[in-house]
């Protein structure tokens, strides 16, 4: 199992964040089902302000590369992410196009035993 945390900001509009969260309470099937079957096993995103956080859980299927050629070849996938462009701008350092950046994990406390 491998965790990845990604970061992402929305457009700062209390409208479209609310909406936005709206559609995230009603993700269509197709693209939960491509999320599953890419091997992500869990998914959780979480907004303070206009900043979205991602933790992902996957498993060995799962690449960053076999992700983005499986989202190319699925129309109902690219109609979603063209729909979350209306609320989601790029970080600053985001390279073009880019939209969730894969974040460094720079602490961990394992507290075995505690």
């Amino acid at each position: 199992m491998n965790k990845y945390c990604l970061a992402l900001d929305l457009k700062e509009d209390p409208t479209l964040i609310a909406e936005y969260e709206e559609w995230h309470q009603h993700v269509w099937p197709e693209v939960q089902k491509s999320i599953v079957d890419s091997g992500i096993v869990n998914m959780e995103i979480y907004r303070t302000g206009n900043r979205l956080f991602m933790i992902m859980d996957t498993d060995d299927s799962f690449s960053f590369e076999r992700k983005s050629v499986m989202d190319a070849a699925n129309a109902k996938v690219q109609e979603w992410e063209e729909l979350m462009w209306k609320f989601q701008k790029p970080l600053p350092w985001a390279k073009a196009g880019e939209k969730w950046i894969l974040m460094d994990k720079i602490f961990q406390l394992y507290a075995h035993g505690v």
